[in-house]
């Protein structure tokens, strides 16, 4: 695997990082579905009928989706609004993934440039890497755009909007992800994609998707970067 993912970096001029996975857990101490209900109690203080399916969905970004299709811009907005700011308090006792800052840093060190491409707002990414110490090592950060969820990942617009900042080739550039948004966003923008599989049923599943790579570990890319420096 170490072989492979050395010939897939020798490549690269550029890594992509998605956010929440390859970077830390984003809500690992303010869980995904307590924000996901907030989010959902927003709705319905807006007067919203919640569907049963959308009262119980676990994950605060397809709340958000969901929210969009109803056609209320004010609506999706106030959604939106709520997000940002409880991914702004999740930030705070965010879990840092092992080995993603390695990666981070030893991709600069190799003289690669690292951006984030999330489906989490900037605001709230931006706020991790300068807490971490690792602001300087990451540009650009391209989160979601604002209360419109249709142009998140697996859309290859922000991806392919890092591209552009970073002034690289896309064939030139390789996206880390753990989902497969990520993979199917990447493809879509014609970018090199590791797929992140922190659950085992990932491994398949990204492989099926067309992943380049796939590794269980950050610590599987990070020892490559290391040995990429030293060499």
């Amino acid at each position: 695997m170490s072989a492979d993912l050395g010939r897939l970096l020798s490549k690269v001029g550029a890594v992509l990082l998605d956010f929440d996975g390859p970077v830390c857990s984003i809500f690992a101490g303010y869980p995904a579905p307590q924000v996901a209900a907030e989010l959902v109690d927003v709705l319905r203080r807006r007067g919203v009928d919640v569907p049963p399916d959308l009262a119980s969905e676990p994950d605060p970004l397809e709340v958000l989706r969901r929210t969009a299709a109803l056609g209320d811009w004010e609506i999706t907005r106030a959604v939106e609004d709520a997000l940002c700011a409880a991914e702004r308090r999740a930030v705070e006792s965010a879990a840092p993934t092992p080995y993603g800052r390695e990666v981070i840093v030893a991709a600069r060190q190799a003289g690669m440039l690292v951006a984030a491409v999330s489906n989490n707002s900037d605001g709230a990414v931006i706020a991790y890497l300068t807490a971490h110490r690792l602001a300087t090592y990451v540009s650009p950060v391209v989160g979601r755009a604002y209360a419109e969820p249709a142009r998140m990942k697996p859309n290859p617009e922000p991806i392919l909007k890092a591209v552009h900042a970073l002034g690289e080739l896309p064939g030139r550039c390789l996206l880390i992800g753990d989902s497969l948004s990520d993979i199917e966003g990447a493809k879509a923008a014609r970018v090199g994609v590791i797929g992140y599989a922190n659950r085992p049923e990932k491994v398949a599943a990204f492989r099926n998707a067309g992943a380049d790579a796939v590794i269980t570990s950050m610590g599987e890319l990070a020892d490559v970067m290391i040995n990429r420096v030293e060499s």
